[in-house]
């Protein structure tokens, strides 16, 4: 029996794009019979025709399969949705928008035969992205890099080939606030890194600004590092200790026939100074606090408003 690979497709107004996506899906399929393929999409509360023209090809080709949540709820819930419902001896993650080519799919595939369980792609080079979104990009890698013990990859996406015991394991991470970057680097297993050349997007606008960008981020560094923390901590004591002394000196160099003088100027600075920093502290304590509030309500992560299955070994 031939071995099953599982395309994971997350799809969030992709309705431009997607005729593309299944005309390169379906050449990949048909150079590489030596395999059984399933498509699964997952419809993350689409605004435009991507659930209708996904409908569409699954009513002429069999091994589409889709899952239709009922609102959108964000790439990285809607990733998890796929993972409970991959039935693949592996699964591939790719994202609609074809800025990660599935020409590159059986180089993985090969990897994966020769005991690799986690293959990766690198970018190489990232066309259509800004030079701030890029030095941005590795500033994060950098800063979190250094702040935690996990070896977090660097320049790299959700574009990857996964054994099926890299997909149970996954599975079994039920976080609200998810990181599947760093889940990847936290599961370990046997991985193989491939570099590539980062296409722009086939068609359409891409659905992540600033705002989602740096919300991820954050994400990502409460969910793998405390440092934050430890910081905030380390700050709070060398500034206590500065205060400390600078009070000593205050009280001593009159002593010495020193005038105090108004300080008002001064007084004012070390006020504003120690606000500050106790406000960022808080800021930080705050971040992992409302973590943990979302954590403990133990919510259902996702809710499916529909599920298709299709067939597994035939079109």
């Amino acid at each position: 029996m031939k071995k099953l690979i599982s395309i994971l497709i997350p799809a969030y107004n992709e309705q431009e794009v997607l005729d593309m996506l299944m005309e390169r899906l379906g050449k990949l399929a048909h150079e590489n019979n030596s395999y059984d393929f399933e498509f699964l999409f997952v419809n993350d509360g689409s605004r435009d025709r991507t659930l209708d023209i996904i409908k569409q090809y699954a009513t002429k080709d069999k091994r589409i399969s889709y899952v239709n949540l009922s609102r959108n709820f964000g790439k990285e819930i809607a990733m998890l949705a796929g993972f409970d419902r991959a039935k693949g001896d592996a699964m591939v993650i790719i994202d609609a928008d074809l800025q990660d080519p599935p020409e590159l799919i059986p180089d993985m595939l090969a990897y994966w035969e020769q005991g690799y369980d986690d293959v990766f792609a690198r970018r190489r080079s990232r066309a259509g992205e800004s030079f701030i979104k890029k030095k941005t990009s590795q500033w994060y890698y950098k800063i979190l890099q250094a702040s935690t013990r996990i070896p977090i990859q660097v320049d790299t996406g959700d574009f990857r080939l996964l054994d099926r015991r890299c997909i149970e394991a996954l599975r079994a991470f039920r976080e609200s606030e998810r990181y599947t970057k760093g889940m990847f680097s936290w599961i370990g297993y046997r991985k193989k890194e491939i570099l590539y050349d980062r296409d722009p997007r086939a068609a359409g606008e891409t659905k992540w600004n600033y705002r989602k960008l740096m919300n991820l981020a954050i994400d990502g560094i409460t969910s793998f590092t405390t440092t934050p923390l430890r910081i905030s901590t380390a700050l709070g004591f060398i500034v206590s200790l500065a205060a400390f002394f600078y009070i000593v000196y205050l009280l001593v160099r009159p002593l010495f026939g020193v005038s105090t003088g108004g300080g008002y100027s001064s007084l004012m600075a070390v006020i504003l100074f120690l606000g500050g920093v106790q406000l960022l502290s808080l800021g930080v304590i705050g971040e992992y606090i409302a973590r943990i509030f979302s954590e403990t309500k133990q919510r259902p992560l996702y809710f499916i408003e529909e599920y298709h299955e299709g067939a597994k070994h035939e079109k």
